[in-house]
């Protein structure tokens, strides 16, 4: 066995080298880009697909470009027990999404924040901005709630009928909520599917026949997903042709309220009109 001996001044060097090529600190801005830091639930595998393709999108539009950068706060099971440890997670991964000095975050999980009663966001969107300023990182914060009701808001739809893949109890929790907002939900519909995992599995093809199913006389709005984690992109511009009116998902109204933060006019084709920039709103934004 060979042994090679280092001098203390080599040694010294190397270090040096070493701690020079590892990264200290995020990376410098670059003109024409924006860092988007995202909060998921651990078991997500949606909010991390819907949103980079509608940023894609957009960069396809505008040329702006966008980096995602995520953490991850434990939750498997949609009950209202992990829903609420989940909500005390939050703080911690404003602060670890922030070391990447991102532009704008987006608390995604909707029904987390929904579970600790009417108007929760609000609370919650300033607990993380709070966190992410302590860090030495201050952005804008919006939530998946907050953004639901807000952007339901500025269209001016009072009544809407909705899509959830909860089981009831917790689909009359959202309705609640949305309705705290002064909104009234005519119907809401639950595809009662308790595991998060599963969630993210469920075909987005099969909404429009469900949106068909949806009582909707005097509907200003639908609400194709309360629910971050289900897919329902490929479906949106489909349903809102089909049925003449406004569709909204959980992820399309974040993607909204991201642009809004950023300064920027939404330009996405193929996602309805509320991204399309053909309708402008009153007052939406963070």
């Amino acid at each position: 066995m060979w042994v090679t001996l280092v001098n203390t001044t080599s040694w010294r060097k190397l270090m040096s080298t070493l701690e020079a090529a590892c990264e200290t600190s995020p990376e410098p801005k670059r003109a024409g880009s924006s860092r988007v830091g995202l909060i998921v639930p651990s078991s997500n595998t949606t909010m991390e697909t819907e949103l980079p393709e509608l940023f894609r999108r957009q960069s396809e539009a505008t040329g702006h470009k966008y980096t995602f950068h995520s953490a991850r706060a434990g939750m498997k099971k949609v009950t209202k027990e992990e829903l609420l440890a989940m909500v005390g997670k939050a703080a911690g991964c404003a602060e670890a999404v922030s070391d990447a000095d991102v532009d704008v975050i987006a608390y995604a999980c909707l029904v987390a924040v929904m579970a600790q009663g009417p108007n929760a966001h609000v609370g919650s969107e300033q607990v993380i901005a709070d966190a992410a300023a302590g860090n030495g990182h201050p952005a804008p914060v919006t939530s998946s709630a907050g953004a639901l009701v807000r952007t339901l808001q500025a269209m001016g739809a009072r009544k809407v009928a909705m899509i959830t893949p909860y089981m009831k109890p917790l689909t009359q929790m959202v309705v609640e909520y949305i309705e705290g907002a002064g909104i009234t939900v005519i119907e809401a519909t639950s595809l009662e599917v308790a595991d998060n995992l599963a969630v993210g599995c469920l075909d987005p093809q099969n909404l429009p026949e469900i949106a068909r199913n949806l009582k909707r006389d005097g509907a200003d709005a639908i609400v194709l997903s309360a629910c971050v984690q289900m897919p329902s992109l490929p479906a949106v511009q489909a349903v809102e042709d089909e049925l003449g009116l406004p569709v909204i998902t959980a992820a399309t109204a974040t993607t909204y309220e991201i642009l809004k933060a950023l300064g920027h006019t939404p330009n996405i084709a193929g996602a309805g009109s509320l991204l399309s920039g053909a309708r402008a709103l009153s007052g939406s934004g963070v």
